[in-house]
């Protein structure tokens, strides 16, 4: 399989439920697709002034601020978003229910050939339009700074590592002191495209350590289930002891402390500018329009002060098959999302964009026909 390299890219959280978003103001111009250098574009405004959307709810609350500037920009138009989940998303994009999918991953080799089905004989593309960290979040009295690494907890969450003092932990944390309190991990017991990732750069990073695979159902076996995101932070907040993984935003929200990761080259913080630094060093699967990540690249880098355990979420579309009025509107609701759609992100708890990593979603982006 043939990688390219991408340059930089953005992020993702998680949300509520279903989403319809009404739209106001007016419309331009640029018909260019790329980025200008201060990384706004206007969105042609053409096509149907309704589109349909379902997936994951990593990326709701970015869809929602996307929604707002899609109205700003294009008078009367309107995205339905359905937060149900990635699996969902992809089987109503194939069945025809909606016009794209939001997934926290790309189409899995077995729903390749059946989404070119649904576009009329021709390729769906994976366009990643939305990145975020996934936050270590725990709870352990008198530890302010906790540092792990991918070794460690793949050892944790299979049950193999049991206290916080143990001499692995101890190692990446000289000068602190460490409990004698039992490690209390907490997992997603829903199926969970967060999940996925997390397992996906267990395996990636620490692949003699963990041997569970990956999948949307953790595999673990070791620790608590909690429902959704909110639920994890509900865990590690009552549960003295407690490591979970759930996504930045809402383990922010509630006060969390976040572990630092040490990928070889050091304690890496958790920051929007050290998250995009490993997007930076990820790569593409392959040449061409599909944009579908190659992951191992992202979550096993060793590049300095990069923080890899970042989630990707992507919009589903077809290439071609639409119809003209359809092509047209989600182009414009993409263009809208990756360039004025932007602004607010980070306040939202997704990175934004880098010019570079835009230019190239802008590319693909255009060759929808």
């Amino acid at each position: 399989m043939k990688f390219t390299s991408i340059g930089k890219a953005f992020v993702v959280t998680a949300a509520a439920a279903s989403l319809a978003v009404g739209m106001t103001a007016c419309g331009n111009d640029n018909t260019s697709g790329t980025a200008s250098s201060t990384g706004s574009a206007s969105a042609e405004c053409g096509g149907k002034n309704a589109l349909t959307a379902e997936g994951s709810t990593a990326q709701q609350n970015a869809i929602a601020e996307f929604n707002k500037a899609w109205g700003q920009a294009c008078a009367g138009k309107n995205l339905s978003y359905n937060g149900t989940g990635s699996g969902a998303g992809r089987q109503q994009f194939i069945a025809k229910q909606v016009d794209f999918a939001g997934s926290d991953s790309a189409l899995a080799k077995e729903q390749i050939e059946k989404a070119a089905e649904r576009c009329g004989g021709n390729p769906a593309w994976n366009l990643p339009l939305v990145f975020g960290p996934v936050a270590m979040a725990y709870h352990l009295e008198g530890v302010s700074k906790l540092v792990v690494n991918a070794d460690v907890l793949a050892k944790i969450f299979q049950g193999e590592i049991k206290k916080w003092n143990d001499p692995a932990i101890a190692a990446l944390n000289a000068g602190t002191t460490l409990p004698d309190t039992d490690i209390k991990p907490v997992y997603r017991s829903d199926s969970s495209g967060t999940t996925d990732n997390f397992q996906k750069y267990l395996a990636a990073a620490a692949p003699e350590s963990w041997k569970k695979g990956a999948g949307s159902e953790f595999q673990g076996g070791a620790g608590e289930g909690a429902q959704k995101s909110a639920g994890v932070v509900q865990a590690v907040q009552a549960t003295p002891g407690a490591i979970g993984y759930v996504e930045k935003s809402p383990a922010a929200a509630a006060g969390l402390p976040f572990a630092q990761i040490d990928t070889g080259s050091g304690a890496v913080e958790l920051t929007d500018d050290n998250a995009k630094k490993a997007i930076a060093a990820a790569k593409f699967a392959k040449d061409g329009n599909d944009l579908a990540l190659d992951l191992k690249s992202l979550y096993s880098t060793k590049e300095a002060g990069a923080y890899p355990l970042v989630l990707a979420t992507y919009e589903i579309v077809c290439s071609k098959g639409y119809d003209a009025d359809t092509a047209a509107a989600v182009k414009s609701f993409l263009k809208v999302a990756a360039n004025q759609g932007q602004a607010n992100l980070s306040k939202a708890g997704y990175i934004p964009l880098p010019d570079a990593f835009k230019a190239r979603l802008l590319q693909s982006v255009d060759a929808i026909a």
